[in-house]
């Protein structure tokens, strides 16, 4: 029997909170969710991995969270990843601070750092031109603010397909192929920057991929449509593949960074953060690093000299 699959509507009321709180929800990874058509679907074995991970009733946890003082919260946007998930938790628990993610894409998360209306960024933006990572964006916008540009990971990116590969996929120019349905990420996505990036590199039109116009928000979501059977391909990350038990065909290496904007109201926790990434005890935390490269974990890669004023 097939497992049963609910809509967003039906979460809300099992949850007993609003519809939009579980799209807010869909959107920070939090719950991963799938695309029949336009229709967004929940399996009930997602709906109880939330309920385990919450570890507290739902309600209470999503309607009545404890007071925050403002100084202790930190806001993150950007880039969905394994590592920043893992991050956030370990540090919350190991330092008294809260950190808020907003799963949002690389460049939507830049672009709130660069208003104000978060405090670190998750990016792994690829610029075309330089095919340099992150630095160049970072150049673009910020002038004057104290920032700092930290490593977090190198990530390898590629083609996420059915186990054993059965259509044979093996580089881009496959993706064309009629027999071919591929699932996309999100624009201001870093993933998506990269495919394109890779497209335009081998004069590949976009108009000739069946289902570059389906777009998911997360490398789970896009992944899971390759272990229903309900697409092909997608390009994302080795790790995601490897939730799934799907193959994967890597294509390059990126640089996944975080990037910290100092303010006078978050320097002390930030500074407080950097120093527990950088720490042997969030090091040794990690586990379960298929596809990424840590070596350089920690590592401040650019900072402002506003910023090394500010910090030393």
């Amino acid at each position: 029997m097939e497992e049963k699959a609910y809509t967003p509507d039906e979460v809300a009321q099992i949850f007993q909170i609003s519809k939009h709180t579980v799209y807010e929800l869909i959107k920070r990874g939090e719950l991963q969710a799938f695309k029949i058509g336009n229709k967004m679907r929940i399996e009930h074995a997602e709906l109880e991995r939330y309920k385990e991970k919450a570890k507290a009733p739902v309600k209470k946890t999503l309607v009545e969270p404890a007071p925050i003082l403002k100084s202790q919260l930190i806001r993150l946007s950007g880039s969905h990843d394994f590592l920043v998930e893992h991050f956030t938790k370990q540090a919350t628990s190991a330092l008294n601070i809260q950190i808020q993610p907003s799963y949002i894409g690389s460049l939507e998360g830049l672009m709130m750092l660069y208003r104000g209306q978060c405090d670190i960024a998750a990016i792994h933006l690829l610029d075309p031109s330089s095919q340099e990572y992150n630095l160049p964006f970072i150049h673009q916008l910020f002038v004057y603010e104290s920032i700092l540009k930290l490593r977090l990971a190198a990530r390898e990116q590629g083609f996420i397909v059915a186990d054993g590969n059965p259509k044979k996929i093996q580089d881009f120019h496959d993706l064309t192929r009629k027999d071919i349905h591929f699932i996309n990420r999100q624009k201001g996505a870093g993933t998506r920057f990269l495919l394109d990036s890779k497209l335009s590199s081998y004069g590949i039109d976009p108009r000739q991929i069946n289902g570059y116009g389906t777009e998911e928000w997360n490398h789970l979501s896009a992944a899971s449509y390759i272990s229903r059977g309900m697409a092909d391909v997608t390009f994302g990350i080795q790790s995601a593949a490897s939730h799934l038990g799907l193959d994967f065909i890597p294509v390059a290496i990126e640089n996944f960074d975080l990037v910290f904007r100092f303010t006078a109201e978050n320097q002390q926790c930030l500074t407080e953060l950097i120093d527990y990434l950088q720490s042997d005890n969030f090091r040794n935390s990690l586990t379960d690093l298929e596809g990424y490269s840590i070596q350089e974990l920690g590592k401040i890669t650019y900072q402002t000299s506003k910023t090394e004023e500010t910090t030393c």
